[in-house]
């Protein structure tokens, strides 16, 4: 398997249960409740371009964003670990990965344009959606690479729009039961994706700074 496609579908896997469409469909329907059909999907539409957007330019400006605040690579993988295990151990509970307060939704009532907040940030690309692609973008070694990451953005808010245009009937088809049984399935692979990112940066450590502090053998 060619780098580039490894780099694509280990974003691939890495974002999509962190973006969690699924997850976001009992927001989408309540903050756009008010709004016309043609509204509702106007809104989708350019909270999933905000979302490409904030999550693409922190792909293409993740190497200058680390060394601006001289954040290693280690670092930022196990900080995003951690914040992926906080918000996979919700998930896991089936607590909804964002809930807006009632001064929110009166804002978003009130302003008729909810597509950059609440949808775009935080629900489709809040935090641990940026922590995860600050720690994909070491795995990119040439531009293709990079062409890999934001394809699979790409592909993920593609997906996102897909299902939060059909979040009526798929709320009625899977229930509360089926949507809380998929929150806990994408809660157990982000968790996965959590841990991994937290045992990488502990061996990028190691590698670099304990190691070499060994005594070598005569």
């Amino acid at each position: 398997m060619t780098h580039w496609l490894q780099v694509f579908i280990g974003a691939l896997i890495a974002l999509f249960p962190i973006v969690n469409p699924f997850g976001a469909i009992p927001l989408f329907l309540t903050v756009t409740g008010n709004l016309s059909e043609g509204q509702r999907r106007s809104q989708l539409l350019k909270a999933c371009f905000y979302a490409f957007g904030i999550l693409a330019s922190f792909v293409i400006a993740g190497n200058l964003i680390l060394a601006f605040f001289g954040i290693s690579i280690a670092g930022i993988r196990i900080a995003g670990g951690f914040i992926l295990g906080h918000i996979a151990w919700g998930m896991l509970h089936a607590h909804p990965k964002y809930e807006p307060s009632p001064e929110e939704r009166s804002d978003a009532v009130r302003k008729g344009d909810v597509s950059f907040t609440p949808l775009a940030m935080p629900t489709l690309s809040g935090p641990g959606s940026i922590a995860v692609a600050l720690g994909l973008t070491p795995t990119a070694d040439a531009w293709y690479d990079y062409a890999a990451l934001l394809l699979a953005i790409v592909v993920i808010c593609l997906s996102s729009w897909l299902v939060l245009r059909a979040s009526l009937p798929i709320s009625k088809f899977l229930g509360v039961t089926g949507m809380n049984a998929l929150t806990r399935m994408m809660g157990f692979i982000l968790m996965c994706v959590g841990v991994q990112f937290i045992v990488n940066g502990m061996l990028s450590i190691i590698a670099s700074q304990i190691i070499p502090l060994l005594p070598v053998p005569n």
